[in-house]
């Protein structure tokens, strides 16, 4: 079958690749057309243009690339509809991708179209299933808790288990590996500095943790901060730590990112997907996040839930402690780091919820990408 899809950011880069893994396990024949990244490329995906346009987030970062956005998804659409493929598959990034779909619907209403990564609509804006079931027809679902949304909304859709918890981490000889490469003392405690994937979360909160870093630094002064990055944001990433007092030891490489997390004791990380590959490392964390002004105030508005900490949700606890908006401030950041690396009680909360949360992901079953796989060659070859 003829496979097109489009990814928008690094997480929707990586489940796609996963999803090109597993088509073609199940289907020798399948081809690839689309937009992605370095990860989906590879498998055999020539992407339209680079991913990391796409890669950006809330309203007012949204605005100034507004009409480039726009002609984007023209483009897209019109690619879509001249590759005819046997079915469209639009990865998380829902307000690119089911703009795209909704063109292409107009145009070939019978063309399959799956979104993998259910929109969050038990936190916010419940309204978007049903406005997504007008141009989707199955949804590949990563939360163990969603595909009665997904249902309830017109749609069908599987949990398929999310990578995460089926992912390989490290073990302790890679952690005493990073620790010498980097000159870290067996016994210092190890934190990283997570402040997001893209460009304007790395701007906005990246001050904001250094400082709560130093603050933590100077209660526990032999700890030595770690920040993991990605190609899209890197070089901005090593840009301003250097001018952080902290001076974190910053890592690209995706090997020596998963020896980080290894060898971690501690994370101060952006609310998202890292949360998850925390918990599967049984790390410890503090969630901290922040949009700009319109955004925060228009998702105060709109949020249904009292948490947006991913394991929180799964696990059905708060033992992950979230600073969002105006109180992700240094400060209480700081505190809460302190704790979660000194009070055992605290710990011992968060490493049961992390390991109920990889538990009720799918930890020890099969791999999502080809569970995702043989969801969407169903919805393809099943009765419509």
């Amino acid at each position: 079958m003829r496979y097109f899809l489009i990814a928008g950011e690094a997480s929707g880069d990586q489940l796609g690749a996963a999803l090109m893994t597993g088509l073609a396990q199940l289907d020798p024949d399948a081809t690839f057309a689309g937009v992605g990244g370095p990860a989906m490329q590879p498998l055999g995906l020539d992407s339209l243009f680079p991913m990391d346009e796409l890669s950006v987030m809330g309203l007012w970062e949204v605005l100034p690339k507004y009409r480039h956005l726009k002609r984007r998804i023209a483009q897209t659409a019109k690619a879509v509809i001249e590759a005819a493929p046997d079915v469209l598959i639009t990865i998380d990034s829902p307000d690119f991708g089911l703009r795209v779909a909704r063109l292409v619907r107009a145009q070939r209403p019978d063309l399959r179209t799956i979104h993998y990564v259910a929109p969050s609509v038990w936190a916010w804006r419940p309204g978007r299933a049903a406005k997504m079931a007008q141009v989707v027809d199955h949804v590949l679902a990563i939360l163990p808790f969603e595909p009665p949304l997904m249902q309830a909304a017109g749609m069908t859709c599987d949990f398929v288990g999310h990578p995460v918890a089926t992912a390989a981490v490290d073990g302790p000889d890679r952690a005493r590996l990073f620790r010498n490469a980097h000159g870290i003392d067996a016994d210092a405690p190890v934190v990283l500095c997570l402040p997001g994937s893209r460009r304007g979360e790395v701007a906005r909160l990246g001050p904001r943790f250094d400082e709560a870093l130093m603050r933590l630094r100077d209660r526990v002064p032999e700890i030595r901060v770690v920040l993991p990055t990605v190609p899209g944001v890197s070089g901005m990433v090593r840009d301003m730590t250097r001018r952080w007092p902290t001076a974190p030891i910053v890592i690209e490489e995706a090997d020596e990112k998963r020896a980080a997390f290894a060898a971690a004791d501690l994370a101060l990380a952006a609310s998202g997907t890292v949360s998850l590959e925390l918990a599967a490392n049984r790390i410890p964390m503090v969630i901290g996040y922040d949009m700009a002004p319109l955004s925060r105030v228009v998702i105060g508005w709109l949020l249904r839930t009292d948490t947006v900490t991913l394991v929180n949700l799964v696990s059905e606890t708060r033992a992950v402690p979230e600073f969002l908006g105006r109180a992700c401030q240094p400060g209480p950041l700081s505190q809460a780091l302190q704790a979660a690396l000194e009070d055992p009680p605290r710990r011992k909360a968060q490493l049961e919820a992390m390991d109920l949360t990889m538990d009720r992901l799918g930890r020890g079953g099969e791999a999502p990408g080809l569970r995702a796989a043989r969801s969407v060659i169903q919805a393809v070859t099943g009765p419509r």
